[in-house]
């Protein structure tokens, strides 16, 4: 297929020099570059210099230890293997998960690392046996998988992937458990399998989906994790009718999230549940109606909300992590057809309990890993939900930093400001 290039311009310039363009087939795009010193600055997205196969130079946040502020270095990223991609990253964001393991609180600590797991790219080159990504394909990084092979992936009710199942301790790609970035000969140690805080990431094909071009990368590129998280935990699990009411434990940006479900879904009331009531005002964004702070009251919240909704709410999202949270949210469903759903991660030496009579009552508990979506085959279409305006994201994003910038997402984060904070790579 032929590409015709209009170009405009306020002075001459030398010819383009075709030859050092990948003119991977396209249906129709435009083209913008200006001329720094007559060298040609592509601007459009979908076209890469011809650096397939190479191994690429570019900047990354690299975290050298535990809790440091994060240094930008210059670092080589490797060509993809087999069934691999590499993709430039033209915005990522900060979530909750890299700040814990940056800290290394908990788990053994692995460094150097690039972290970052949540982003919006462009495919730059593939590798063997990579059959429906090409160069040009805009995409989103995620931290689990979808191989479409192994049982969970043919299974219409799992989206746990045996393949690529999250895994925090892995610090190299699955096929050779070697990384693909590097600092003057030494490896770095990838994050998730996404490594989204570098300016180019190699990713498995199955960690990858494929979205409409024409969405805006600075705002699905939150989809990556959290918002789909937190808003598939409502819509595909819990699945509240038109006009019940909705529980939501825990108002951060996965607890607003699942609001943001109960609002599309229509639910006729959502009550928000925080010990912080300096985020009852944000929460009014995401559809919450009412609010209740456990600790302005002198017995269990599950009962406060019984009380408010003649026996119990009929479904409730639990989005800390806490055990009490957990227990509350089971509950305070009502009787008979409540569904309790958990989406926070508890500590590892923590235990549930409750009495089996609450079962036996019929309510029912559930858990869930990334809202139920299978990255490749779901998450293209929450994207398509957000361009035809069924889904808000705009009101997460709540700063932008540019990528020389980048401690200080951490640091509005570690101060509890704001809920999402987009990093542009190329500013």
């Amino acid at each position: 297929m032929g590409i015709l290039v209009h170009l405009i311009s306020s002075s001459p310039l030398p010819p383009l020099p075709l030859g050092a363009i990948n003119t991977t087939p396209f249906t129709s795009f435009s083209l913008s570059f200006h001329s720094l010193h007559n060298k040609y600055i592509l601007t459009h997205p979908y076209i890469t210099m011809s650096t397939a196969g190479q191994v690429i130079k570019c900047k990354a946040a690299v975290a050298w230890e535990a809790g440091k502020p994060l240094s930008i270095e210059e670092i080589e990223v490797a060509p993809p293997q087999k069934h691999e991609v590499r993709a430039k990253i033209h915005f990522t964001s900060l979530c909750h998960t890299d700040v814990y393991f940056w800290e290394a609180k908990g788990q053994n600590p692995l460094f150097p690392r690039i972290f970052g797991h949540e982003a919006g790219g462009v495919v730059e080159s593939v590798g063997e046996g990579v059959t429906d990504l090409q160069p040009g394909d805009h995409v989103l990084p995620i931290f689990t998988g979808e191989c479409k092979e192994c049982p969970h992936c043919l299974s219409e009710e799992s989206n746990m992937c045996n393949l690529l199942r999250i895994n925090t301790e892995r610090g190299g790609m699955i096929s050779d458990g070697k990384p693909r970035f590097s600092k003057d000969g030494k490896p770095i140690h990838h994050f998730l399998g996404t490594s989204t805080f570098s300016e180019y990431t190699v990713l498995h094909v199955g960690q990858v989906a494929k979205i409409n071009p024409e969405a805006p990368l600075d705002k699905v590129c939150v989809l990556s994790c959290g918002m789909s998280t937190g808003f598939g935990a409502t819509v595909n699990v819990a699945k509240p009718k038109k006009g019940q009411t909705v529980a939501i434990f825990g108002l951060g940006a996965v607890g607003l999230a699942a609001a943001e479900g109960a609002r599309v879904c229509g639910a006729s009331r959502i009550i928000g549940i925080d010990l912080n009531p300096n985020r009852f005002e944000e929460a009014k964004k995401f559809g919450c109606t009412e609010f209740v702070n456990p600790k302005d009251h002198n017995k269990p919240v599950q009962e406060v909300i019984a009380e408010m909704t003649n026996g119990g709410v009929d479904r409730s999202v639990e989005c800390t992590g806490s055990i009490q949270a957990m227990i509350s949210a089971f509950e305070c469903v009502h009787d008979g057809w409540g569904v309790a759903v958990l989406v926070g991660v508890p500590s590892k030496d923590d235990a549930f309990q409750t009495h089996p009579v609450k079962f036996l009552n019929e309510r029912t508990l559930k858990g869930t890993f990334f809202g139920n979506y299978k990255p490749r085959s779901d998450i293209p279409g929450v994207v398509e939900k957000y361009m035809k305006k069924e889904l808000e994201l705009d009101k997460f994003i709540t700063h932008s930093v540019p990528f020389s910038e980048i401690n200080k997402a951490f640091e509005y984060m570690l101060a509890g400001e704001g809920l999402r904070c987009v990093v542009r790579m190329d500013a």
